[in-house]
C-alpha cells in the first residue's frame, strides 16, 4: 500500500454498505492508491476497522475477487492483483463547433422562451403521472410477449381518428408506426427508402438536426431556398429536377415561420408523382397555431402515395416522453413494418398506453366535458394553455355523436385549399370526416386527441 487507504461510508445512504466498500476499494485500486502487490486486511480485520458486519467486507471481497482486482490466499493473504496500468477515464466533451456541441445547446434548458418546449407549469403532471403508473402496472401484470413493433393498436388508432379530423389526413392505424419521436421517425423512413447517394431537396434555412441527419443517411443535399411561401418549387425543378427525396416543413417552416402555399404543395406534389420522388413532411406543429387555424397537411392532398408524414407528441405535450408517430404511404407499409420489427421497435407499451388515454375527465369518472385542450393562446405567450371546455373524443366524433342533441349535422363545403370535402359540425366547430376502416368508432371512447382541437 504506497499510500493510506480511507474508506468513508454513509450509513444513511441507499447504497449498501458492501457495495460502497467495494466501490472505495476499486476507486483506490484504478487511482493508483493501492499499488498491485499490496496487501489488504482481511475481511475480518475491515470489518472490525469499520464497524461493520463481516459479512459485509467479505461480499465486497468477493465481488473484487470476480472481478479480478483483487487475489486472496490462505497463506499470502489478500493482495492488490498484478495488471498493467490503466489511464484514468476522462469525460468525453464535445469538440468545439461540432454537431453535439450545438445539439446540447439546442436542447439544454429550461429556459425562458426556449424553442420548441412547452412550458412545464401548465402541464397536468400529476394527472400524467397517476395514468403512467396505472399503465405500467396494466404492462407489468400482463404476459411477457414482446408487443407490437408498430406500436400500440390504441394509440394508432387514436392517432388515425385525429389525424382524420384535425389534419385531413385519410388514413389506417395500419400505416401508423409509433416512434421514439420526429428524429426516429426521419432515421426508420430513410432506412425504408433506402436512397443512399441521391439528391434530397432540403429547406434553407432549415433545421440543422435533420440536416444532419441526411448527411448521415448517406444523401447527397441539394438546398432549395425559402420564401415567403415556404420552399422555392420552382428553384428546385431548375436545379435539382432528379432529386429523388424532399424534406419538407409546410405547415411551419423551421425556423422562418412561414405557409407553403397551395400552388407550390400541388407542384411539389405533381413532380413527386411524374417522377417517383418521395416527400417527408415534417408536421412538428401539427395543428398548433399562432392565430387562425391550421391549414391541412400536406398529405392531405397526396394522391399517388408519395407523402410520408411524421408528427411527434413534443410540442403538444412534452419531449421528455420521446413519443412521435409516422404514417406510410399505403404501398410501403410492410416495408415500414419489417423494418420496424427488425431495427426500430416502437417504445415500450406502457408511455403509449398512457399517452392515448391521457385525458383530465380521467379523474372524475363520467365527466367527458371537462378537460383541457392546449391552444394558441398559450403559445403566443411562450406557453401552452389548458382553457376551455369541450366535446367527446375523436373516436366518438367518428361515430357522430358530439354530446350535443343536433350538434352533428354533415354538410359539403369548400375547404381551406378550395377543395371539396365532407365535414361534420361539432359544438360550433368544423372538421373533416374522413375516418380510417381499421379505427372502428366507439362511443365515449376517450384519448389524448381529445385534448387537442383545430381553432
Amino acid at each position: 500500500m504506497t499510500k493510506p487507504l480511507r474508506l468513508e461510508l454513509d450509513r444513511s445512504a441507499k447504497t449498501p454498505l458492501a457495495e460502497q466498500i467495494r466501490k472505495g476499494i476499486r476507486a483506490a485500486i484504478e487511482n493508483g492508491v493501492l499499488a498491485p502487490g499490496a496487501r489488504l486486511p482481511s475481511w475480518q480485520d475491515l470489518a472490525a476497522q469499520l464497524g461493520v458486519a463481516r459479512g459485509t467486507v467479505r461480499s465486497a471481497y468477493e465481488k473484487l475477487s470476480a472481478a479480478q482486482l483483487i487475489v486472496a490466499s490462505r497463506a499470502a493473504g489478500t493482495h492488490v492483483a498484478d495488471r498493467p496500468s490503466i489511464a484514468a477515464r476522462q469525460e468525453e466533451t464535445a469538440d468545439p463547433g461540432s454537431f453535439m456541441e450545438m445539439y446540447r445547446e439546442l436542447t439544454a434548458g429550461p429556459a425562458i422562451f426556449q424553442m420548441g418546449v412547452p412550458a412545464h407549469e401548465t402541464f397536468p403532471a400529476k394527472l400524467v403521472a397517476r395514468i403512467r403508473s396505472s399503465a405500467i402496472r396494466v404492462e407489468m401484470s400482463g404476459p411477457a410477449i414482446y408487443p407490437d413493433a408498430r406500436g400500440e393498436l390504441e394509440l394508432r388508432r387514436e392517432i388515425a381518428a385525429y389525424l382524420a379530423i384535425a389534419r385531413g389526413i385519410e388514413c389506417t392505424a395500419s400505416q401508423i408506426i409509433i416512434t421514439g419521436g420526429y428524429c426516429s421517425g426521419l432515421g426508420l423512413a430513410l432506412r425504408v427508402l433506402g436512397l443512399e447517394r441521391r439528391r434530397v431537396w432540403m429547406e434553407d434555412p432549415g433545421f440543422p438536426i435533420t440536416r444532419h441527419g441526411l448527411e448521415l443517411a448517406g444523401l447527397s443535399l441539394a438546398p432549395i431556398p425559402v420564401d415567403a411561401d415556404g420552399i422555392d418549387v420552382s428553384y428546385g425543378l431548375n436545379h435539382e429536377p432528379d432529386a429523388a427525396l424532399v424534406v419538407v416543413t409546410p405547415g411551419q417552416q423551421a425556423p422562418l415561420g412561414c405557409t407553403l402555399s397551395l400552388e407550390r404543395r400541388l407542384r411539389l406534389l405533381d413532380w413527386a408523382a411524374q417522377k417517383g420522388a418521395w416527400v417527408i413532411e415534417d408536421d412538428y406543429l401539427s395543428e398548433l397555431q399562432l392565430k387562425g387555424r391550421a391549414t391541412p397537411a400536406l398529405a392531405s392532398l397526396d394522391r399517388a402515395g408519395r407523402v410520408i408524414h411524421i408528427g411527434s407528441f413534443s410540442k403538444t405535450l412534452t419531449p421528455t416522453l420521446r413519443l412521435g408517430f409516422l404514417v406510410a404511404s399505403p404501398s410501403l407499409t410492410s416495408q415500414f413494418a419489417e423494418v420496424a420489427a427488425c431495427l426500430a421497435p416502437a417504445p415500450g407499451p406502457s408511455v403509449q398506453l398512457a399517452t392515448a388515454k391521457f385525458d383530465l375527465g380521467q379523474g372524475r369518472p363520467g365527466d367527458t366535458n371537462a378537460r383541457p385542450v392546449r391552444t394558441p393562446e398559450g403559445i403566443s405567450q411562450g406557453r401552452p394553455s389548458f382553457p376551455r371546455r369541450h366535446g367527446p373524443s375523436a373516436a366518438s366524433r367518428a361515430a357522430g355523436f358530439d354530446g350535443e342533441a343536433g350538434a352533428n349535422s354533415a354538410s359539403r363545403r369548400r375547404g381551406s385549399w378550395g377543395i371539396d370535402q365532407t365535414s361534420i359540425r361539432i359544438g360550433g366547430k368544423r372538421g373533416p370526416i374522413r375516418y380510417p376502416d381499421d379505427a372502428p368508432a366507439r362511443q365515449g371512447a376517450t384519448g389524448i386527441f381529445e385534448d387537442f382541437r383545430c381553432v
